[in-house]
């Protein structure tokens, strides 16, 4: 059974920091690039955070970007999200994706329930 599931969130102070964590079961982990996306009330789900499943670069999107870390550990399954000097509008829902491509038509993308992150004091 494939499980994404993440935890860290909460309510936090602006400028203030989280750690986010998500940890995957029942798939292959190394396989897979491994992303954090966010949804805000009344607002589309955007990424925030890619990384890819071998080697490369982090992606980041501009709005986090000098502020935000993604990391993650094959060996613990478990990708992370490093949230500093946190924004009032950082608040949202944090969503981790697991994404492979292994043939041009076929695509396994799994998702987690969700964290949420409120910044605000």
């Amino acid at each position: 059974q494939v499980q994404l599931v993440e935890s860290g969130g909460g309510l936090v102070q602006p400028g203030g920091s989280l750690r986010l964590s998500c940890t995957a079961s029942g798939f292959t982990f190394s396989n897979y690039a491994m992303s954090w996306y966010r949804q805000a009330p009344g607002k589309e789900r955007e990424l925030v955070a890619a990384m890819p499943s071998a080697g490369g670069s982090a992606n980041y999107a501009d709005s986090v970007k000098g502020r935000f870390t993604i990391s993650r550990d094959n060996a613990k399954k478990t990708v992370y999200l490093q949230t500093n000097s946190l924004k009032p509008e950082d608040t949202a829902v944090y969503y981790c994706n697991a994404l492979w491509h292994p043939l041009r038509d076929l695509k396994y993308d799994y998702w987690g329930q969700g964290t949420q992150v409120t910044v605000s004091s």
